[in-house]
């Protein structure tokens, strides 16, 4: 709806009687997108993080033999470029003056950051909801979640499901289990903590359902609820509903360099007015990009 708002855009403010304006403003979803990143800032077009691969075990020396000298280098990098998002709207001086309800002029910069809101949620969200998809690749060249990262010593690991699967206790029991045996790029054991389940709406009830029970989810069995009893996920639930993929699900760990939002500028809002037309003109301008560096940070199942 490209265009500048003219008297012709609202004609029934230009009348007494409207008892209501609505549709321009709506509550709005608290940050959702801050529980799956972790906040960094750029002074430049783009950050890269470069890996560093480990050292691997310490082999036997028999007696009388040399030690043995293990080396490290680079591994893959993943470069975060950042990307400009601006949207405004402009307001002629006829509409200004002619408008009856202050309620539909005040309400325009309300909106402008409502719609600056949504795309922030939309974009990061949209990392999750190309999780699987390998057109879309971060530094080793693969999906975020995949069966097949390449490791340094020539083998692959996996951040995905074994079995792809819906939501369920038993499916995020071995996705938990899975993330424990999570190895580095040498092959070597690390100590990757499970913190919070992210989750489409579809899967709010259920996701309450298996880690808020004291014993196990439909079952008759007095067995304890396992998840909950160990507090395998300390973050708890978080539920995104700018996520697209209504039974895809997700654990975030405690990883150092996963998920990464990185803001080159936070959305500034201006106004100005155009001296030969006397128009009034308001716009917001931001550059950020979110992505990921260690993939170990996200596991996740596409569901079935």
């Amino acid at each position: 709806m490209a265009g500048v708002i003219t008297t012709g855009s609202h004609p029934k403010a230009l009348w007494p009687g409207v008892r209501a304006h609505w549709g321009l403003t709506y509550d709005t979803h608290e940050k959702e997108y801050t529980h799956l990143y972790t906040s960094v800032d750029s002074d430049k077009n783009y950050e890269e993080d470069v890996q560093v691969t480990s050292f691997g075990l310490v082999p036997k020396k028999s007696q009388g033999e040399g030690i043995s000298y293990d080396s490290h280098g680079q591994g893959y990098v993943s470069r975060y470029t950042n990307v400009t998002y601006a949207m405004g709207y402009i307001v002629t001086m006829e509409e200004r003056d002619d408008n009856l309800y202050e309620q539909v002029s005040m309400s325009r910069s309300t909106a402008l950051a409502f719609s600056t809101n949504q795309t922030i949620e939309t974009v990061c969200a949209n990392v999750f909801n190309r999780a699987f998809d390998t057109n879309y690749t971060g530094g080793d060249g693969k999906a975020l979640i995949v069966t097949d990262h390449a490791l340094s010593t020539g083998g692959s690991a996996s951040n995905r499901l074994t079995t792809n699967a819906d939501l369920s206790e038993a499916a995020l029991e071995d996705l938990c289990i899975q993330i424990m045996l999570a190895q580095n790029d040498r092959g070597l054991k690390i100590a990757l903590k499970a913190d919070c389940l992210a989750v489409h709406p579809n899967d709010w009830f259920e996701a309450n359902r298996i880690l808020k029970s004291t014993l196990q989810v439909d079952s008759a069995n007095n067995t304890i609820n396992a998840l909950k009893a160990t507090s395998a996920l300390p973050g708890g639930i978080k539920v995104n509903h700018y996520f697209s993929d209504t039974d895809a699900w997700f654990v975030k760990t405690k990883c150092p360099n996963g998920m990464k939002v990185q803001w080159r500028k936070q959305p500034v809002f201006d106004q100005d007015n155009d001296f030969d037309t006397k128009n009034a003109k308001a716009a917001v301008v931001f550059r950020f990009v979110p992505s990921w560096t260690d993939w170990r940070d996200v596991w996740g199942s596409a569901g079935a």
